[in-house]
């Protein structure tokens, strides 16, 4: 049992207090306690109607029956086996049939994991050593992954900028960077490049910025022609914006799919899909000179696979996207009224269940539009909003299957009341230009 006179003294364990990055908008690290459907309390019995849902992983809410049912009988029968095991084959029946560009399918720990995987297996198949990302998208905790997320004094393209110490500048030597949705620019770095490209990695949609008609399309063609293996990085987009995820979604395939976070159905979980001729040099006890290792202790877990499969079996019925889509887009339009009646510049974007509020009149069509936004002025917002009974960072906003009408009416309702409460000072914070990173309120990279 949880005693909360010992917190302080237990936050001391842990490096900064926490476990992970987000935080809510005034920088404390909450303690949570429980959840169930679209609410979680915290360690004084709060509750909040929760928009971070385990940072995307809870497209059904917290603690959904079907799910929690499937893992309590299959916990029954065993937490991991560290071998083929039923749910496993299931779920991986179940992801290959829906993902447009999936042939075969290898489980791993998390998205991130995915990622780094998918950079291996490119590598591999190409006898090339660079990769090709996008400012401002995240991509897992690898290093290279971790290049140019939140540069805070952008360097000139394509050179990286590496979010975190420890990265070694021999990888930064291997990675190249371009801004999203720019296609002149990622065609002429990739063509100076293309001989010693292994792969380009994007998620389709990144972070939440939507992509411009005929980008994804000429990503897919450049790779096509300079033999460069295309990954999208589905780990957010898979099954959220819809059963093929962004790809089936945009309606452009890729080599490779990293998934993650709604496949595990609230557990640990990351695959990576793609044609056989790739997979293919991950199959294990198999031993060539382009052999990949993809394996892990928990790959494949029973309790993951099992909660995964639950979650799809519920997306699979008839209005479940239809429904996610409408509360979505309902909850930009009803935010960018309340903004707009304030007149305060705003851009409130995303697709599907996925929102997110960028405070600048600047249309966002990549990351450095991003800084042209107040920051400071939407942490005071948000902060108000957890203050009205929010869970948010103030950051990306996910909704789920299960938030009720009453419940967006209130998530609305906690946006308008903290705006009113700064309406009078809006002379004073509505512009534009506040360019801190990595501080409270600051954009930041995670899930």
């Amino acid at each position: 049992m949880f005693d909360p006179r010992t917190l302080d003294q237990r936050r001391r364990l842990l490096p900064g207090g926490g476990l992970v990055l987000g935080t809510l908008p005034d920088g404390t690290k909450p303690l949570m306690v429980r959840g169930a459907g679209p609410r979680i309390w915290d360690h004084t019995g709060r509750d909040f109607v929760d928009c971070v849902l385990g940072s995307g992983a809870l497209i059904l809410g917290h603690a959904h029956p079907e799910v929690m049912k499937a893992v309590s009988r299959q916990i029954g029968e065993g937490t991991t086996y560290y071998a083929l095991n039923p749910p496993a084959l299931a779920l991986a029946e179940r992801i290959v049939h829906h993902v447009p560009s999936a042939e075969q399918i290898q489980f791993c720990g998390s998205g991130g994991e995915a990622v780094g995987y998918a950079l291996r297996l490119a590598r591999a198949v190409t006898g090339r050593q660079k990769i090709f990302k996008f400012e401002g998208a995240f991509h897992g905790f690898s290093d290279y992954a971790q290049m140019s997320g939140v540069p805070s004094d952008p360097p000139c393209y394509p050179v990286p900028q590496p979010d975190t110490a420890g990265v070694p500048q021999e990888v930064s030597d291997t990675v190249l960077v371009a801004p999203f949705n720019d296609l002149g620019a990622t065609a002429r770095i990739i063509s100076g490049h293309a001989d010693r490209l292994a792969a380009v990695v994007v998620e389709p949609l990144q972070r939440a910025i939507s992509p411009e008609p005929g980008f994804l399309e000429g990503l897919r063609k450049l790779c096509t022609r300079h033999g460069i293996v295309l990954v999208f990085d589905e780990v957010v987009t898979g099954f959220r914006l819809g059963l093929g995820g962004a790809q089936g979604y945009y309606g452009i395939s890729p080599d490779l799919t990293c998934l993650g976070k709604i496949i595990g159905g609230g557990f640990p979980m990351g695959a990576v899909t793609g044609p056989r001729s790739i997979m293919e040099l991950a199959a294990h006890g198999r031993r060539t000179d382009r052999s990949v290792f993809m394996s892990g202790t928990l790959n494949g877990n029973p309790v993951s696979t099992t909660a995964g499969l639950a979650t799809l079996e519920v997306l699979e019925r008839p209005g479940v996207y239809a429904r996610l889509f409408e509360i979505g887009e309902s909850l930009r339009q009803t935010l960018r009224e309340s903004f707009d009646g304030a007149g305060i510049p705003n851009q409130v974007i995303g697709a599907g269940p996925l929102i997110q509020v960028f405070l600048t009149g600047r249309r966002i069509v990549d990351y450095r539009d991003t800084l042209t936004a107040n920051w400071d002025f939407l942490a005071a917002v948000a902060q108000r909003v957890v203050a009205n009974g929010i869970f948010t960072t103030g950051q990306k906003m996910y909704l789920s299957l299960v938030h009720s009408e009453e419940d967006m009416a209130q998530i609305w309702q906690a946006w308008e009341k903290a705006l009113d409460g700064l309406r009078p000072h809006k002379q004073r914070i509505s512009g534009e230009g506040s360019h801190r990173i990595n501080t409270s309120g600051a954009p930041t990279v995670a899930g």
